[in-house]
């Protein structure tokens, strides 16, 4: 059941109230296999044609494969593709809203015609793995642009990735169930990494029956801290899960990020309440719908609720500044099992001598501290101190060191 929280004090949902959340779709997909079984996938793969995977696919197999992107076994078919761009479901019903695709030039057509099977390689060249063939298509990048990311504009960075694989020509999407026998990406950040298997395991070990995942692809400020302290007031523990995949060139990088929250959870939060954890999910900036796919994923990744705040996964003025919230009171009440907590915009202000937001704060925004990304990375650039009200001096001192040297 999907709850949206207008207040973290709010009654919870009974449904949320047990560490055991179900797996979107009722089961947890593995498309992982070993020893003999993964010996026998990659004989047979190297007698096939090879679809080469890039940083994309290959990150998008690998979550299919470990079940964070549950119910999906494999890369979509052809009605699912189309029922997912015009409905935000996959063909039997089931929310989903973000088609996850692999395509190759058109040109392999009559190579890949008849084949039941297909190899992956990922991006080094070596096999890993098996895509059963079950639907090849021709994508409609154009109605995917404007139903998923609602602009046909290719400074959306989301639109330019989905154009991007039109330059060679038109495209064909292969869709079908994959088999993994061997990971198709390397963990940048080993000591934080974590399938959806294990972090269920370790929520459980734990002992955490309420369990709060936090979306990132930004270092913490105050704003966030107080979104994080406000929301683990109500739940046992709380889960950085930073996306670590691609994001677009001007984002903070994720090796720097990780040390920005490493640093800050160290130091200002309880170690046995907080884990950092990575979502080696490729960043599609498409607003409400991503935001919507994140949740899944979260609940995959076996966590009871999950902060929404202001423009979630959104990029630019693409989107309204709540319209990511709005988009879960659109769903019937079966279509989630997580719980959703809402948070509105936070900032700190000078004469409330505080992080506040706008349900708590009385002052105009003369008294209101806002700093947006661009502003912060020009300060940055300059190698100018960003003001502790906004974010804490040790976050501030390995941003400002990781300019300098990019510099």
């Amino acid at each position: 059941m999907t709850t949206i929280v207008e207040t973290p004090f709010t009654k919870l949902a009974p449904e949320s109230r047990s560490s055991g959340i179900a797996p979107h779709g009722g089961r947890l997909v593995s498309r992982l296999v070993t020893g003999a079984e993964a010996a026998d996938v990659l004989t047979r793969a190297a007698k096939l044609p090879a679809i080469a995977l890039d940083a994309r696919t290959a990150a998008d197999a690998d979550l299919i494969a470990t079940g964070a992107l549950s119910p999906l076994e494999g890369f979509v078919t052809e009605k699912d593709y189309f029922s997912i761009v015009e409905n935000k479901r996959l063909a039997n019903g089931i929310l989903f809203p973000i088609p996850i695709t692999l395509t190759v030039p058109a040109s392999r057509e009559s190579e890949i015609r008849g084949r039941r099977e297909l190899a992956l390689l990922d991006e080094g060249g070596q096999i890993v793995g098996i895509i059963e063939v079950e639907s090849t298509f021709s994508p409609d990048r154009l109605l995917e642009a404007k139903e998923v990311y609602r602009t046909t504009e290719d400074a959306h960075p989301g639109v330019a990735q989905i154009r991007k694989g039109l330059k060679d020509g038109p495209e064909l999407a292969i869709g079908g169930r994959i088999t993994l026998a061997r990971r198709a990406t390397t963990s940048r950040f080993p000591a934080h990494h974590r399938d959806p298997a294990d972090l269920r395991a370790l929520i459980a070990s734990r002992g955490w029956r309420r369990t709060v995942a936090f979306q990132t692809r930004n270092p913490i400020h105050r704003a966030h801290e107080y979104l994080l302290r406000t929301a683990l007031e109500i739940v046992d523990g709380l889960v950085i899960h930073p996306l670590v995949g691609e994001t677009k060139g001007d984002d903070v990088p994720a090796a720097v990020r990780v040390r920005c929250y490493e640093t800050l959870l160290g130091k200002y939060f309880p170690k046995d309440r907080v884990v950092l954890s990575t979502f080696p999910f490729a960043m599609r900036y498409a607003g409400p719908r991503e935001a919507l796919l994140h949740a899944i994923a979260r609940q995959n990744y076996g966590f009871s609720h999950f902060i929404v705040g202001r423009d979630h996964a959104g990029v630019g003025k693409y989107y309204g500044t709540y319209d990511a919230q709005r988009a879960f009171d659109e769903l019937s009440p079966d279509d989630l099992r997580i719980t959703i907590l809402s948070f509105e915009h936070s900032f700190f202000c000078r004469a409330c001598g505080a992080v506040a937001s706008i349900k708590t704060c009385p002052h105009d925004d003369s008294t209101r501290l806002a700093l947006s990304g661009t502003a912060v990375r020009e300060a940055l650039a300059r190698g100018e101190n960003l003001p502790e009200e906004f974010t804490r001096p040790e976050v501030a001192e390995i941003l400002r060191d990781a300019y300098k040297q990019a510099s």
